[in-house]
């Protein structure tokens, strides 16, 4: 796990092993699919990552649990073709150890783990080693086992309860409570974030600054689009720069600024003119440097129908008819077809020489089925 592709070459032949580039639009359209497929068993979900969601069956009639995560395995699995865990707990925490042990024995399970007795608990918590337990990293994993505490049932042990709240803060006390079976973590909204930030390596080091105020260009318009996809604008805009090593200890990998607007917005145009503003200072103070990474961070988000209007400054009444009609068409065009003047009309993609056909997201890639 984790190594190089180039430095295992001849083992990969050797067993026969197929490599893939990244294809993150048919991950993307996929992951959405299982989550829609989710949301017919449950409104109340919460997207955790990519692969992983929280599901809430508060108020719902389930006679059979067991029954239920079946049901939500089957469809997934017919619709998709790809195969999932579901694990059935009183609490998150309990949860995520409950899809681990549906994962672990598939034969025994079948797929789906229902945690529904004390027994059943105590019993999980007792096989759950501490490090797999959720929100345990390395540096508190080593910490507890020097404390002897090994599982998840030596985590709530009440003896331990003084030096989690010194160690871990009202965090751990919550963590022990779930695994209690106590639930104290609610379902969050996963949609609308604190904060967005696009950030980037380059294919090469860049030095010039027309090429980095693309980047940059391209990042904030990025910036501007996921805020109107989550109905947010921002106040902060932030831009990063990164260069490839240190060339001495004193010297910093990475220089940002960031600069506070004097209205919110969710406007790409706006959101670049002030990141482009950010880059030229930046450019200015370390002329010289070559540059392998830039970013840019919008933070300080309020919900679009929040929005405080300024008496004295505020945002181009024509910004928002622009950003409507940019986003219709690039929904219909795709590959965000229409860019703005600062921005390259070329793509820079990844190397993805293995890349895998986009069987859900380009229609020449779309599978043919010849029925007879």
């Amino acid at each position: 796990m984790g190594a190089p592709e180039f430095k295992i070459r001849d083992l990969l032949r050797q067993h026969d092993v197929r490599v893939f580039s990244s294809n993150y639009a048919l991950y993307g359209n996929l992951s959405q699919r299982v989550m829609d497929i989710l949301e017919q068993f449950t409104p109340n979900i919460e997207v955790y990552s990519i692969d992983e969601a929280f599901l809430n069956f508060d108020g719902m009639d389930i006679a059979d649990y067991n029954e239920y995560g079946y049901q939500m395995r089957t469809r997934i699995l017919k619709w998709l073709s790809i195969p999932v865990c579901v694990g059935i707990a009183p609490t998150k925490a309990l949860s995520k150890i409950a899809n681990k042990i549906a994962r672990k024995y598939p034969a025994h399970t079948k797929g789906v783990y229902v945690i529904d007795s004390d027994e059943k608990r105590i019993k999980a918590l007792k096989w759950t080693k501490i490090e797999d337990v959720w929100g345990i990293g390395y540096r508190m994993k080593k910490k507890m086992k020097d404390r002897n505490i090994l599982t998840a049932l030596d985590f709530i042990a009440p003896q331990h309860d003084s030096w989690i709240k010194g160690q871990m803060g009202v965090i751990g006390l919550r963590l022990k409570s779930e695994l209690e079976g106590n639930s104290v973590l609610g379902l969050e909204d996963s949609v609308n974030k604190k904060s967005i930030a696009i950030t980037r390596s380059f294919p090469k080091q860049l030095s010039d600054f027309d090429s980095l105020r693309e980047r940059v260009a391209t990042f904030a318009a990025v910036c501007g689009e996921k805020l109107r996809m989550q109905h947010s604008c921002c106040h902060t805009v932030i831009v990063m720069l990164g260069t490839m090593e240190h060339k001495t200890r004193s010297t910093k990998m990475y220089y940002h600024y960031s600069t506070t607007l004097p209205f919110a917005t969710n406007s790409g145009l706006t959101i670049s003119q002030a990141a482009i503003s950010i880059l030229e200072k930046l450019y200015k103070e370390n002329k010289g440097l070559v540059f392998k990474k830039a970013g840019v961070i919008v933070t300080q988000l309020i919900k679009e129908d929040e929005k405080q209007f300024n008496l004295f400054e505020d945002e181009n009444p024509k910004h928002l008819a622009i950003m409507e009609t940019i986003d219709r068409m690039n929904g219909k065009m795709g590959n965000r077809f229409i860019r703005f003047g600062t921005q390259d009309m070329k793509t820079w993609n990844m190397k993805q020489d293995l890349l895998s056909p986009k069987y859900t997201t380009k229609i020449d890639d779309i599978l043919i089925v010849k029925c007879q």
